[in-house]
């Protein structure tokens, strides 16, 4: 049972976007974070994950607020997964090229390359951005830091994640049917890819979301408990499809997620539910029910502890930002 695949499932990984960078040292190139992005890309309700492939040459990444510099070599995927607003760059300091400018004629004239420096040293950069569902996804973002850099050359697969995105980018520029769909499932399977050679490399020590998942236990009650949110659990029930004593499944679920197997799937259920309010059209009692309440008042009572607003609230309220949102970046 692949946890991590039955939260992308619910998560909706989609609208890929791809272009080529070619600079030549002294660069920099100052990325904007995620709620930016998501105005270009029209997706005010979604959060962004950036991502950059090396293809050729070298360079560094640094996020903005953390300081700390990152060297990058041919063969390095960078994955921003908090959509942090960071810089990436080659040589000495010069002052940063801002890639909004960049991404905007990508989306409004099709351009899938930008190129700029001092002249020096080549660096080709594959550079994505992929969308997901705002509140699903932080449930494996949230133990995430702000940088991931896997290198795809030294392991048997990276030929073909590395091929992969190249097709991709190639794909960016095809406007026949099903296009779109091609590259949103190319992405996903890379960033799947990367995410699941991030996890293999954790330290045994590592605690969190993605280490829980890695563990047998844990791992195995996280997949029952995505798979079937709605089911009545109680921690005798899930114990016991585990195999494990309630005592030992209680122990590790606190050890690597600092929580209850119960209040992992309470907080799940409703944010389950915050997605279905500004998804779809089902009534609240229609959600509560699917979500695994067995009366609207629970559920209103336990969404609002939550997120501080009943449902048909949060609903109203989500609508109006998004308008807003949408209304000024015309």
């Amino acid at each position: 049972m692949d946890v991590l695949s039955e939260v992308l499932k619910a998560v909706k990984l989609d609208g890929a976007v791809f272009f080529n960078g070619e600079f030549s040292s002294p660069w920099c190139m100052r990325e904007p974070d995620a709620h930016t992005m998501a105005s270009f890309l029209s997706a005010h309700s979604k959060h962004v994950i950036i991502f950059h492939l090396i293809a050729e040459g070298r360079g560094h990444a640094r996020v903005e607020q953390d300081g700390r510099t990152i060297p990058l070599v041919a063969g390095d995927i960078v994955i921003f997964p908090h959509g942090d607003a960071h810089l990436m760059g080659n040589g000495p300091p010069v002052t940063p090229v801002d890639s909004t400018r960049q991404l905007q004629q990508v989306l409004a004239e099709g351009r899938v390359l930008s190129q700029f420096g001092g002249g020096g040293e080549l660096t080709k950069v594959i550079c994505g951005y992929m969308t997901c569902e705002r509140h699903l996804s932080q449930v494996f973002l949230a133990g995430l830091p702000p940088i991931i850099k896997i290198n795809i050359r030294d392991h048997a697969a990276g030929q073909w994640l590395e091929d992969t995105l190249r097709y991709s980018v190639g794909h960016a520029e095809a406007s026949g049917p099903g296009g779109a769909a091609v590259v949103a499932k190319l992405s996903e399977a890379l960033f799947v890819e990367t995410l699941r050679r991030y996890i293999a490399q954790l330290p045994p020590a590592q605690t969190g979301w993605l280490a829980g998942v890695r563990d047998p236990e844990v791992g195995k009650a996280l997949g029952l408990l995505h798979r079937q949110p709605a089911q009545p659990w109680t921690i005798a029930t899930l114990a016991d499809e585990v195999g494990v004593s309630r005592s030992v499944l209680a122990e590790r679920f606190r050890h690597y997620l600092s929580d209850t197997p119960i209040g992992y799937l309470t907080r799940w259920r409703l944010q389950l539910g915050a997605q279905r309010l500004t998804s779809t059209h089902k009534s609240v009692a229609e959600i509560a029910a699917e979500v695994g309440y067995e009366s609207e008042p629970a559920f209103n009572r336990a969404f609002k502890r939550e997120f501080a607003l009943p449902p048909a609230r949060f609903r109203t309220q989500s609508k109006l930002t998004r308008k807003q949102e949408t209304a000024g970046s015309v």
